[in-house]
C-alpha cells in the first residue's frame, strides 16, 4: 500500500459537481471543491463542498476556460473557518482524461493563489462526461504530486487510479472474480470491526481475494468457547489478543498483505483513527455502541460500510418448551449521504442507552427494565459457525458486486438483504424504501470533536 493521497467524493457531491461541469452544451465549466484532509500513514481528501463558478462569469470554450478570481477568494474564506483543502476542478467535454499543457501552465497561477490563501495545500482535477476524474496536489506553488486514487462513493465503488497500468486493465473496473480483480484489490485498504465469529470469515475472504492491507480492531482476546468459530484459532491462542492471532495467521500465507493490528475497542480514538486511512468499512460486531461508530466513520470520513449480523430468535411451544422461530442473517450496505444504519432501524438511542447502563450501571439497567423503560434486547446467535459463514460470504460478495458490478440489475435495490434459513427465503430492500434521516455530517473528516462525540475528543480516551 504505497498511496499518498486519495480524493474521495461521496455520491451526492460527486453528482453536483458532475452536473455542473456538464450541463450539455459540451463546453468546459469550472468549480471548487473543498476538501476535509485526514490520515496519518496516508492522506485523504474527503470532498464534502463545492463552489461553483457561475457559466456566465466564464469565457467558456470547448477546450479552453478561464474565470475571474473573485470566485477563489470566496473559496479561499470558506475553506480557511474550517482548514479545507482546496482543489479547482474542471470538465473535459471532449473525454481527454490527462492534464493538458493549457492546464500545467493554469496551474502555475491559480496554486500560488490557492496555497497561500490557505496556508495548506492545493490542487486541480479534471472530470470527463461519464464521471471519470484525476487530481493533483501541490506542496509547493511549482510542483504537483499526482492523487494516487479518486474514488466516488455511492451505490456502487468508482474508482480512477493515476497509473492505469497500476489498475491492471482499462479505465473501468475489471470482470469480477478475475486475477485482473484481485490486481485491483491489491491497492485496496480494508478495516475489518470486530474479529469473532463472523468478523474472522469476513477477514479471511479478503485476505485470500488479495486485499493489499487489513485493518482489525478488537479488544478482546480469545477464550476457548470462541475455538468454535473464530477462524485460524487453536488451543495454544487462547489468552491471545485476536486480532494479533488474525494477523499472525494471514502473515502465514500472505506475507504481502500489510496487517494493522489495533487492540483496542472501536469506541476508542486510537481506534477510529487507525479505521478512517482505510478504503472500506467492515462492521462485524454484535453490540449498538459498535454500530453506532460504524455508522458516524461511514458518514464523517466518506467511507462506504457493510454490516453483517445474525440471529436465531425463539419462542415458546404449546408444551412450555423452546424451538427456533427462524435463522436470519442480515447484511446492510450503507455509503455516506445515504441512509444510516440508525436510520434503518438496526439500533436506536434505547438500545444504545441499554447497552451503557448494562456496561456502567448494571442496577440501573435491571431497574429500568423491571419499570418498563427499556425494551428487551434480542441476544445475537453465540456462535453457529455454518450460519456465520453464510452471511460473512454474503457480506463480502456484496462487497464485490458493488466495486465489480456483474448483477443483472442495479446495485442500488440491495441497500439491505436479509435471508432466513428456516424459511428458505430471502428479502432484499432498496436504499429508497429507506428514510434518509442525514443524522451525521458527512465527509468532515477528523475535526473536533471526534466523530462529534466528546468521548472521544483530544483530551480523553476511552476504556
Amino acid at each position: 500500500m504505497k498511496r499518498l493521497h486519495t480524493l474521495v467524493l461521496p455520491h451526492r457531491v460527486a453528482g453536483q459537481l458532475r452536473l455542473h461541469l456538464f450541463p450539455g452544451d459540451e463546453l468546459e465549466a469550472a468549480a471548487l471543491l473543498l476538501c476535509a484532509s485526514t490520515g496519518h500513514r496516508r492522506n485523504k481528501l474527503l470532498g464534502r463542498e463545492i463552489i461553483p463558478v457561475p457559466y456566465s462569469a466564464c469565457v467558456r470554450k470547448p477546450n479552453f476556460l478561464t474565470w475571474p478570481g473573485e470566485y477563489v477568494e470566496a473559496a479561499i474564506d470558506r475553506a480557511a473557518l474550517r482548514g479545507d483543502v482546496i482543489i479547482a476542478a474542471h470538465s473535459h467535454p471532449g473525454g481527454f482524461f490527462a492534464f493538458s499543457p493549457a492546464d500545467d501552465e493554469s496551474d502555475q497561477v491559480l496554486m500560488g493563489s490557492l496555497r497561500h490563501g490557505t496556508d495548506r495545500v492545493a490542487g486541480s482535477a479534471i472530470m470527463i462526461p461519464d464521471g471519470a476524474m484525476r487530481a493533483r496536489i501541490y506542496h509547493s506553488d511549482h510542483a504537483a504530486t499526482p492523487v494516487d486514487l479518486v474514488t466516488e462513493a455511492g451505490p456502487d465503488l468508482r474508482f480512477w487510479w493515476n497509473d492505469r497500468a497500476s489498475a491492471a486493465g482499462p479505465l473501468g473496473p475489471p470482470m469480477a472474480f478475475t486475477s485482473a480483480m484481485r490486481a485491483w484489490l491489491g491497492l485496496m485498504s480494508a478495516c475489518v470491526i470486530g474479529v469473532s465469529g463472523t468478523g474472522s470469515i469476513v477477514a479471511e475472504q479478503l485476505a485470500r481475494l488479495g486485499i493489499g492491507e487489513i485493518i482489525l480492531i478488537d479488544f478482546d482476546k480469545l477464550e476457548e468457547r470462541n475455538l468454535n468459530r473464530i477462524l485460524n484459532s487453536t488451543v495454544a491462542d487462547i489468552g491471545t489478543e485476536k486480532v494479533k492471532m488474525f494477523a499472525g495467521a494471514i502473515r502465514r500465507y500472505r506475507p504481502n498483505c500489510e496487517i494493522v493490528p489495533v487492540t483496542d475497542s472501536v469506541a476508542t480514538r486510537a481506534a477510529v483513527l487507525a479505521a478512517c486511512e482505510a478504503d472500506f468499512l467492515f462492521s462485524c460486531v454484535d453490540t449498538a455502541e459498535g454500530r453506532h461508530i460504524a455508522d458516524r466513520m461511514s458518514a464523517y470520513f466518506a467511507m462506504p460500510l457493510f454490516d453483517v449480523g445474525v440471529a436465531i430468535p425463539t419462542e415458546a411451544t404449546p408444551a412450555g418448551e423452546r424451538r427456533i422461530a427462524e435463522v436470519y442473517g442480515r447484511v446492510d450496505y450503507v455509503y455516506p449521504g445515504g441512509s444510516s444504519l440508525m436510520d434503518r432501524g438496526v439500533y436506536d438511542a434505547a438500545l444504545l442507552e441499554a447497552e451503557y447502563l448494562a456496561r456502567t450501571a448494571p442496577k440501573a439497567h435491571a431497574q429500568k427494565i423491571a419499570d418498563g423503560y427499556l425494551r428487551g434486547v434480542s441476544e445475537e446467535a453465540p456462535g453457529v459457525i455454518s450460519l456465520n459463514m453464510r452471511a460473512a460470504s454474503a457480506c463480502v460478495i456484496e462487497f464485490l458486486a458493488r466495486l465489480f458490478p456483474f448483477r443483472g440489475f442495479p446495485n442500488e435495490a440491495r441497500a439491505r438483504a436479509i435471508f432466513m434459513l428456516a424459511e428458505g427465503d430471502e428479502d432484499t430492500f432498496a436504499e429508497s424504501q429507506f428514510t434518509n434521516g442525514d443524522r451525521f455530517p458527512i465527509a468532515y473528516g477528523a475535526s473536533e470533536p471526534l466523530l462529534g462525540l466528546p468521548a472521544l475528543g483530544q483530551r480523553r480516551s476511552v476504556a
